[in-house]
């Protein structure tokens, strides 16, 4: 080590990367947990590793090694007379159930993205992107956990309040698009509480569609239809009176494209009602942001990818709101507001008549 290197410094770094690499390893448990229902047969109440074996039909011996991770890692609560273990209630929260505060169903990102690190790291050397392709179906079934329970507690009756008049407009009747709508739940959600208003997904991928399909029929739903389509193509006759867009831009390969096709494909007085990353096009500006290193990540995993994979803008996750709003300008949107939904810390809306 050169005699000009601070010692602390090194050894405070080194502790640094320590945290970093444990939280990885980390985020495996946790998805362990919830895939096995682990942490709803905690939620039971206290209990011996073989207890909560028995609760969730599962192997002692995994499970009492599992739940050693999450003592020492600050999850679960131990009693070392007995052997007991136990969820505190506020950990519960935050881990089971269909409220928007369960966050367990987002550590299926390490897993689900990490098999295209290979591919990723071939990008570095040689450029372009990795294809969309190559996700599925793993990102249809991610994206899908990362916001079912958020949309079914929020996005009827909270999100689409944000804009002025449209629940009302949806209560009435409207035509709505429902764009990159992925596996589809949300046009499904929204199908499903305006009955009178007439719904239509579009995503390219194959997969995703015929999953919003089978939910839909599961749903007894009559108002939305799915279709596989790449969204430059995204028809401008009949107009909608709303159209829907949920972290969809920015991973698009011509953004600039889809947004002017959306813009040409709204009714006179209807609105493009956009969720997207909640960032700034500043990295200086992004660095107090907690969630920052994460949505980077992600953006060199897929979303920066999957556009430079068809030559694209590879706008990348934090492309920011300064530069959707010159965007969402340039395609002839007139005006632009700018709301921070709740419970969601990654993600912008922004509403935008035609």
């Amino acid at each position: 080590m050169p005699e000009s290197v601070d010692r602390a410094k090194v050894k405070e770094f080194a502790d640094r990367l320590l945290d970093i690499y444990t939280g990885g390893f980390l985020t495996y448990m946790i998805e362990i947990g919830e895939a096995t229902g682990l942490f709803a047969a905690a939620v039971q109440g206290p209990a011996s590793a073989a207890e909560l074996a028995e609760r969730a039909g599962l192997s002692e011996r995994h499970v009492r090694e599992w739940l050693g991770a999450m003592v020492v890692a600050g999850i679960f609560d131990y009693q070392p007379d007995g052997a007991i273990y136990s969820l505190p209630q506020e950990h519960a929260t935050c881990l089971t159930g269909s409220s928007p505060y369960n966050l367990a169903p987002r550590s299926l990102a390490l897993s689900r993205l990490g098999k295209v690190v290979p591919k990723v790291i071939g990008t570095f050397k040689q450029g372009g992107g990795v294809p969309y392709p190559d996700y599925m179906p793993d990102f249809t079934e991610l994206m899908d956990a990362h916001g079912r329970h958020r949309y079914d507690n929020l996005l009827v009756s909270v999100y689409l309040g944000l804009a002025p008049g449209l629940q009302e407009r949806l209560m009435t009747g409207i035509s709505v698009a429902d764009i990159g709508c992925g596996s589809g739940h949300v046009a499904n959600l929204m199908a499903q509480g305006f009955p009178q208003s007439n719904f239509v997904g579009y995503d390219m991928s194959e997969n995703g569609i015929a999953v919003a399909a089978a939910e839909a029929d599961s749903m007894g739903l009559a108002n939305v239809r799915f279709e596989v389509l790449d969204l430059v193509r995204l028809p401008e006759e009949p107009k909608f009176d709303l159209i829907t867009a949920f972290d969809v831009i920015h991973d698009q390969a011509q953004p600039a494209v889809v947004l002017a096709r959306v813009n040409g494909a709204l009714a006179p007085d209807g609105t493009l009602f956009m969720f997207d990353i909640r960032a700034s096009s500043k990295l200086e500006e992004n660095i107090p942001n907690r969630m920052a290193p994460y949505l980077y990540s992600i953006s060199v995993l897929h979303c920066m990818q999957v556009s430079l994979a068809y030559d694209g803008a590879g706008l990348g996750t934090c492309w920011g709101e300064q530069l959707a709003r010159k965007m969402l300008s340039d395609a002839g949107f007139r005006s632009v507001q700018v709301f921070e939904p709740p419970l969601d810390p990654t993600n912008l809306l922004y509403l935008s008549p035609k």
